[in-house]
């Protein structure tokens, strides 16, 4: 440790040159270059950034840890800065007064993460954290981190041991972070002290970036109940089925661990189990237990459109292509099974038309199949599955298969939460929750909600081919808008589900709209990719790298491309975006082009209707957000920079003020 802290590295008095963590994380990632550490400044700090932006890396206790893995450092370096007035990481209890700086090579060596590891543990000890508040000097602080200068204590009062039962309550856990540096082992430390306090039997599985040491069948067998505290899926799963489960983000296991381990307990006490398997769901990767239903019901969606997403790529391009191929009467071909002309191109474009509707064919199920899953885990499926098939059987279509996925969640939910004897745990996920689920969602599917949601969908399908002149043109607007707010986030993936879904059963109103939705979407990395290249003097050197790859990315249809302009500034990227896309929706729309194909970008423009007005309605998005963000960010230079390139951006400083 001592190579990775020197007294150079140690700021104690960071209020003097930060008071955001943006500051604060420049100010010490500037004495890692000094020190060469790390090669580029601006690199580094947008890896940074991004590793924030996955979560807030404050913890309660006054401790901001924010840390990457970055090809821009040489070697595994912490830097140390104390703030008086406290910067803000995100932290549920207020300011951080303690930031540490974490920098690790994208290749760092197990030996160098397991030391940053043992640091993260050291951050739970109220006596390291107290010396560090009190460090007279920076050698101090940093032979206190490198373990040079242990920690002094008061000695504390002798207490009189308390008596544990004989089979003591025994829990495993797994915690892990996107990183695996600091939130992994923070959190395992924090449960085994909660759990030495509680007087329970307390077994931590960390998988973090020093790797992981598997805990043993036995241990898990033994375990009477189970704490995943993960931000990414938990690897091997499978292995903690059948057990009463508290399943939260790696914060919750650092913040409130002994709530977490009452949680499990009364859990167990109860008799609920949780049937846990296979890979982890999307939505798994993110959400705490005190989360709102709002927050909730959006990832449950979000897990069913991400799983749904690939089927409609591949039936909508497979469908496409059919179309291209053999015209708009390929449709009404015959079975490649009973006729198929090895030379005929009509017949290879029959082979795709039927492939891909196959593929489309498994839209609705996937979605209803797979929300239910986020919701409930694996026995979610088959219920979900079934309700899809119904709601496409009865014309229900896509808001058949929303409804048909939540229904099966919440009923597996509730079955679950039934206490059940012992001896019949294990036939539950495999036997019995199916079965009640599965006739309980096909009761309700077919006689109770199935025929109201069918005529909502009829009517949505009527509305849709009804749009026509400034109606047509201001949805445009509104799905360009909505393409753009958050740039591949939630309300960019309602709008995007919306569109995909009316391919579910294609009209003419719903292939305009996934066309209108398509093109807007491309219009920010594409507007930053230019704006880039037009005033590249605007731009830092790392967003001129990246505008590069944006031209690439915005080309196909990847709007999260401009996310890293969004980041660094909001307040003229965002607004200048969701302009241009709403032209760009606009003119989608009033000039009638259609898409069958649910992605690709430019590289689909022979399978789209009015290629060359679609393109130019694209240009238009695109020069509008180029110009609006040139402007906007043209107005802060003369005034702005000056200041805030010395205070901030001390390298940025020396790129010439555009004019």
């Amino acid at each position: 440790m001592s190579e990775m802290i020197t007294a150079a590295l140690v700021d104690l008095d960071l209020d003097a040159t930060a008071t955001t963590k943006q500051e604060a994380a420049r100010s010490l990632a500037e004495r890692m270059v000094a020190l060469g550490r790390v090669t580029d400044l601006d690199g580094f700090l947008a890896d940074v950034a991004a590793r924030e932006a996955q979560m807030p890396t404050g913890l309660d206790g006054g401790i901001g840890i924010p840390h990457c893995r970055s090809a821009h450092v040489t070697e595994p370096t912490l830097a140390f800065g104390r703030s008086a007035q406290g910067i803000d990481f995100g932290a549920p209890d207020g300011p951080a007064d303690l930031i540490f700086l974490i920098a690790a090579p994208a290749g760092a060596d197990d030996a160098h993460l397991t030391i940053l590891s043992s640091l993260a543990r050291q951050l739970m000890n109220e006596e390291f954290t107290t010396a560090l508040r009190n460090a007279a000097d920076a050698a101090q602080a940093a032979a206190l981190i490198s373990g040079d200068q242990p920690a002094q204590a008061e000695p504390a009062p002798e207490s009189v041991p308390t008596p544990t039962p004989a089979t003591p309550f025994r829990i495993v856990a797994v915690t892990s972070c996107p990183t695996g540096i600091a939130h992994t082992y923070m959190a395992a430390e924090s449960l085994e002290n909660a759990g030495r306090d509680a007087g329970v039997e307390l077994t931590v599985e960390t998988q973090g970036s020093a790797g992981f040491t598997r805990l043993t069948p036995a241990a898990i067998a033994a375990a009477d109940a189970v704490i995943f505290a993960h931000d990414v899926p938990v690897r091997e799963k499978e292995r903690f089925a059948g057990k009463p489960t508290v399943d939260v983000g790696v914060k919750a296991g650092i913040n409130r661990p002994a709530e977490l381990i009452a949680e499990v307990r009364g859990k167990a006490e109860r008799g609920e189990i949780t049937a846990t398997g296979g890979a982890a769901s999307p939505v798994e990767s993110a959400g705490e237990s005190d989360d709102g239903y709002g927050t909730k019901l959006r990832k449950w969606l979000m897990s069913g459109i991400s799983y749904m997403v690939p089927f409609v790529a591949a039936g909508g391009l497979l469908i496409a292509l059919g179309f291209a191929l053999g015209g708009y009467k390929v449709d009404k071909a015959p079975s490649v099974m009973e006729h198929f002309i090895w030379t005929d191109t009509t017949s290879w474009a029959a082979l795709l038309f039927q492939v891909g509707g196959l593929a489309f064919a498994f839209l609705v199920p996937v979605l209803a199949g797979y929300i239910a899953y986020g919701m409930a885990d694996r026995p979610g499926l088959v219920p979900g599955f079934v309700g899809g098939s119904i709601a496409v059987a009865i014309n229900a279509g896509f808001l058949g298969g929303l409804v048909a996925g939540l229904m099966a969640g919440a009923i597996v939910m509730s079955i679950q939460k039934v206490r059940i004897p012992a001896p019949l745990r294990g036939i539950m996920p495999v036997v019995v929750i199916p079965l009640i689920s599965t006739a309980v969602v096909g009761f309700l599917m077919f006689l109770v909600v199935g025929k109201p949601i069918a005529k909502l969908q009829e009517a949505l399908t009527d509305w849709l081919n009804g749009l026509s002149g400034a109606n047509a043109i201001i949805l445009g607007v509104i799905l360009g808008l909505m393409m753009c707010f958050d740039l591949g986030g939630p309300l960019n993936k309602v709008a995007y589900a919306f569109a995909v879904g009316g391919l579910a059963n294609p009209t003419d109103g719903s292939l305009k709209v996934m066309a209108a939705t398509m093109a807007a979407g491309m219009v920010p990395p594409l507007a930053m990719a230019l704006a880039t290249t037009v005033r590249g003097r605007l731009f830092t050197k790392t967003e001129r790298e990246n505008g590069k790859a944006a031209w690439v990315l915005g080309a196909s249809f990847i709007t999260e491309g401009a996310i890293p302009f969004a980041a660094g500034d909001p307040l003229r990227v965002i607004p200048a975006c969701m302009a241009g896309g709403a032209v760009t929706g606009a003119l989608s729309m009033a000039f009638g082009c259609t898409l069958r194909a649910p992605h690709g970008g430019i590289f689909v423009v022979p399978l789209i209707g009015n290629p060359f007005l679609y393109l130019l309605a694209i240009v238009a998005g695109v020069v509008v957000s180029a110009a609006l963000v040139i402007l906007l960010k043209g107005m802060r230079k003369p005034v702005a920079d000056a200041a805030a390139d010395r205070a901030l951006a001390p390298e940025e400083a020396k790129v010439p003020v555009a004019a």
